[in-house]
């Protein structure tokens, strides 16, 4: 069966996260956002997966190549003008239209059993179904309302507290038909939850709502990729972590790539990843969870609570960061204004 990921998006509620990657390429724990979906395809038998592009391609296609590291068959369709997320889908429709597949967002971080949601799709006969989530804030989301069979009788989007019919959110994953395609206009552009979806349960069609209880977090603002590379350490979400040893002390969870050296003076106070061929100096304090890209060098005495350091980065000695995203750009506060970003002269790109 086949899988698409949608990761054409450039990623402007990340920005400048996204100035020089894109969105898909974000790490989540030192794995790029995209590798734990293709991860997490894997482990559910979705072996040829297609992966629309178009914001800063090439470094999708250089990163993931073929996907053959990844046990994946993995193709790439470069879109030169966006035309939505169904649209999208239907750029792909030559490799797609073979039969029943699978359609995830390229921003999603989960660990969604998605062979129960292909079952409950196959069992009620769905045209289309959509993984479904309880949220408590459903003004960031759209909701769907269920009939008693599960299938999805209307939809609200971003409805206030008070005025929501549903706490359940779509997930942005997917399972359809190709009959789907019928129904999707051959040019212009087009949305699975504005447009699709919508259509299809007004023309009284089977979608399928699918309510599912495991991990998912949409990675879309900087507050939200702060909060998700620590549910990961914290061990909320199942994931694959290749190539890093996992170690449990004082009970915390340390995950160390190879080649990482920790000088004996170091202070670990919460969970922690450190990437490979990092480096974290004499006296260097770690409060609460953090997280240490590839190559990244923390040097003496200095303190970090709550940061994600992204690879390559230096930290001069005695530096202070809390809270904050780390890139070769400078730092960017997570609870200011998402588009703040401090250019300190104690950090610098190797």
């Amino acid at each position: 069966m086949k899988a698409m990921v949608l990761a054409a998006g450039v990623g402007s509620r990340l920005d400048p996260l996204t100035a020089d990657i894109p969105k898909p390429l974000v790490p989540v724990a030192n794995v790029p956002v995209m590798q734990h979906l293709l991860q997490l395809l894997h482990r559910h038998d979705f072996r040829q997966v297609v992966a629309n592009l178009h914001y800063l391609p090439e470094k999708l296609v250089d990163y993931f190549g073929d996907g053959s590291r990844f046990d994946i068959e993995l193709e790439f369709r470069r879109e030169e003008k966006l035309s939505g997320d169904a649209g999208g889908v239907r750029f792909c429709r030559d490799f797609l239209a073979g039969g029943t597949f699978i359609v995830l967002m390229g921003d999603l971080l989960t660990d969604i059993d998605l062979t129960y949601v292909l079952a409950q799709h196959r069992a009620k006969g769905a045209l289309a179904s959509i993984a479904l989530k309880q949220v408590e804030d459903v003004s960031h989301f759209g909701v769907a309302m269920l009939d008693e069979k599960g299938l999805i009788k209307g939809f609200q989007e971003k409805p206030k507290k008070e005025e929501a019919l549903s706490n359940l959110a779509s997930t942005g994953i997917y399972i359809l038909e190709p009959e789907v395609f019928n129904y999707i206009p051959a040019q212009g552009d087009y949305g699975f939850g504005r447009q699709l979806f919508p259509t299809l349960v007004a023309e009284g069609l089977p979608v399928l709502g699918v309510e599912v209880g495991s991990y998912w977090s949409d990675v879309g603002t900087i507050e939200q990729y702060w909060h998700s590379n620590f549910d990961v350490l914290e061990g909320k979400m199942k994931v694959d972590m290749p190539g890093y040893e996992h170690i449990q002390t004082n009970g915390h969870s340390l995950y160390l790539a190879e080649g990482t050296v920790l000088d004996p003076t170091v202070t670990i106070g919460g969970n922690l990843v450190v990437g490979k061929g990092a480096r974290i100096g004499a006296g260097v304090r770690l409060s609460g969870n953090n997280v240490i890209g590839a190559g990244a060098i923390v040097e003496a005495g200095c303190q970090l609570e709550g940061v994600v350091l992204w690879s390559d980065v230096v930290v001069a000695q005695k530096s202070k960061l809390e809270r904050s995203v780390v890139l070769s750009s400078g730092v960017v506060n997570v609870f200011d204004h998402p588009k703040s970003v401090k250019r300190e002269l104690a950090l610098a790109a190797r």
